[in-house]
């Protein structure tokens, strides 16, 4: 089957998952007993005794939730080849691709990665593309849970590489891939963040994550300070972390990140729990925020 009948077909998927969360019986807790007010009210016979003042309670209840979503989904020519399993690349778009409606927007396949996979055949990795809703943000909580359902959902029915998921996203995306990482940092094996940014302190929790970072020095959109702290906080607290900024370009320079072979050549040597070589630079003190010399201490793959 051909590359493009691939991504046309994907933009007709959608996805609708049910979650279910166990409940405990509601009590107050024995703990509040020595409260200035803990008298019962006034109660008559057969009703419920209700105690009066502030007191301590719980709250157990069964909730059942669907979530919807599009996406896009590329497969390799050669996915089907018995016992083999394929690496999978979770793509997050930038702001000017969200889509309202349960649409697929028609920009979403010619923008970053999803253009790239458009220019010829061969592409080794299975590719997740969602559907960010109009006036939404990765960043958003339920948005990001439904991110990671459409990735466990893709995961139970295609044959990925559960050691080899990879996560990476421009702008907006580029925001959301920090986010997604710091946040579920045991399911990707490496990230690859985009002219974005995010929370430094949360840093700490991907020390043990492969990160490339790229953005662009004239960024008027997304300053490349982002970049240097970023990069620079983790590579402090112990991280192996790359950063490449072009000196020449601003906020739209993904086609020479996601044209590069040398990324995909770098991210199949990373495996969950067994990352590649660490990028070398010198060693800095952990847990010490950014420096104007920050940029010297992460290095520039050339």
């Amino acid at each position: 089957m051909k590359l493009h009948t691939y991504i046309v077909a994907a933009a007709a998927m959608a996805l609708i998952v049910t979650q279910t969360t166990l409940a405990q019986p509601a009590q107050p807790s024995p703990a509040a007993k020595s409260s200035l007010h803990t008298r019962p009210s006034s109660a008559k016979p057969g009703r419920k005794i209700v105690y009066t003042g502030q007191r301590a309670y719980s709250l157990g209840k069964k909730i059942t939730k669907t979530i919807k979503g599009r996406y896009l989904l590329y497969l390799p020519e050669d996915y089907g080849q018995a016992g083999k399993t394929w690496p999978l690349i979770l793509f997050l778009h930038g702001s000017g691709e969200r889509a309202g409606g349960g649409k697929i927007h028609p920009k979403l396949a010619k923008v970053g990665l999803p253009k790239t996979l458009q220019r010829g055949s061969g592409f080794p990795f299975i590719v997740l593309t969602p559907q960010c809703p109009t006036g939404r943000w990765w960043t958003d909580a339920d948005v990001a849970r439904m991110v990671m359902t459409m990735l466990d959902d893709v995961c139970e029915k295609y044959k990925v590489d559960k050691k080899r998921i990879y996560l990476t996203g421009l702008s907006m995306g580029g925001f959301g891939t920090w986010y997604l990482a710091q946040n579920f940092p045991n399911r990707f094996a490496a990230i690859v963040p985009v002219c974005g940014g995010g929370n430094l302190y949360l840093n700490r929790r991907l020390r043990k994550m492969p990160v490339w970072v790229f953005h662009g020095a004239k960024d008027k959109n997304v300053p490349v300070r982002n970049a240097y702290e970023m990069a620079g906080t983790l590579r402090q607290m112990g991280g192996n972390v790359r950063l490449k900024v072009f000196p020449n370009l601003g906020h739209i320079m993904w086609d020479q990140v996601y044209t590069d072979p040398k990324l995909y050549q770098w991210l199949m040597q990373q495996r969950l729990g067994a990352p590649g070589p660490r990028a070398k630079s010198k060693k800095t003190r952990p847990n010490t925020p950014p420096s104007p010399a920050v940029k010297n201490e992460v290095p520039i793959p050339k």
